[in-house]
């Protein structure tokens, strides 16, 4: 390993430590590289969250720092995986502590517009921006879930990564491009869920579920529509305030292509609605856990 990668390596810095950033660095641990640390927001709490925030730093097996200055200090390379509204923010209050050089990966899953805005700042600072996409849940695949590269710094950044057993791609030379691919695909994802539980919500009330679904799977028997009913409801229950933060940047997006972002509007109020109820996904089976959602909607 050439000495500069060694120097980027031997101090990497969480900015923002929920189930990504748990999932990358629990990845790490039969190799894991130089100092870890963790910077949250949350940590500067003593309730739940801050405890939650401090368990997974724990578990990971890296330090949580409730400042960030400390955290930032002598970092080199910095995965910032924040909500997808914060990630401005994030490279705003960042700036003023980075250091010379440092790599900014963007994780966060944001319009092009936004990234491009928070390179602007981080370069500003001295810093080299790179805009990542995440392109797969975390779990299982925790550090080697693919990732999108775009921008000047994607490909040493690429470099890096893969001394780290991660899966980069590069997708293009300007930051935008990453995110770009992020956004456009959950139009159809996010979308998909929305409209499974509009579509199987709606079934289970009206008590004609089983002839809706063997209608689907005779229409596309690809899917397995009773598993991937379970699925969706599932993670718009658990992730759906998440995934709203990011749909309204889905819309962002939309809007500045010039293109109507009608159904991805509707897509932010079913996650939103879903994540709301603060139920429990409770078992895997698709007529408990619609029964679940129906009794408090």
């Amino acid at each position: 390993m050439a000495d500069g990668n060694e120097d980027y390596l031997s101090n990497i810095v969480f900015m923002g430590f929920g189930e990504a950033g748990h999932a990358i660095a629990s990845g790490w641990s039969k190799s894991r590289p130089g100092t870890i640390r963790a910077y949250d927001i949350a940590l500067a709490e003593t309730g739940e969250e801050g405890r939650a925030v401090r368990d997974r730093c724990s578990d990971a097996g890296i330090e949580a720092v409730e400042s960030l200055q400390q955290a930032l200090a002598g970092a080199r390379l910095i995965f910032c995986l924040v909500t997808a509204d914060q990630a401005l923010e994030a490279a705003r209050t960042a700036s003023p502590h980075l250091e010379q050089g440092a790599l900014w990966l963007d994780c966060n899953s944001c319009a092009p517009q936004t990234k491009e805005r928070a390179a602007l700042v981080i370069e500003a600072a001295g810093g080299k921006y790179v805009d990542v996409a995440v392109m797969a849940p975390v779990y299982p695949k925790r550090h080697q879930v693919p990732l999108l590269l775009a921008g000047p710094q994607a490909q040493e950044a690429a470099g890096l990564l893969e001394q780290l057993e991660m899966r980069p791609t590069i997708t293009g030379n300007n930051v935008g491009d990453a995110s770009s691919v992020k956004m456009l695909r959950s139009v159809m994802i996010k979308g998909l869920e929305a409209l499974t539980a509009e579509c199987l919500l709606g079934a289970r009330r009206a008590g004609v579920e089983e002839a809706v679904l063997a209608s689907l799977q005779a229409s596309d028997p690809g899917i397995d529509w009773r598993a991937r009913g379970a699925y969706n409801l599932e993670r718009m229950i658990v992730h759906g305030a998440r995934r709203a933060a990011e749909v309204e940047e889905v819309c962002v997006t939309l809007q500045e292509l010039g293109i109507p972002d009608w159904m991805s509007r509707g897509t932010v109020e079913w996650q939103r609605a879903l994540a709301s109820l603060e139920v429990e996904p409770g078992e895997d089976d698709l007529a408990a856990r619609a029964d679940l959602v129906l009794g408090r909607l």
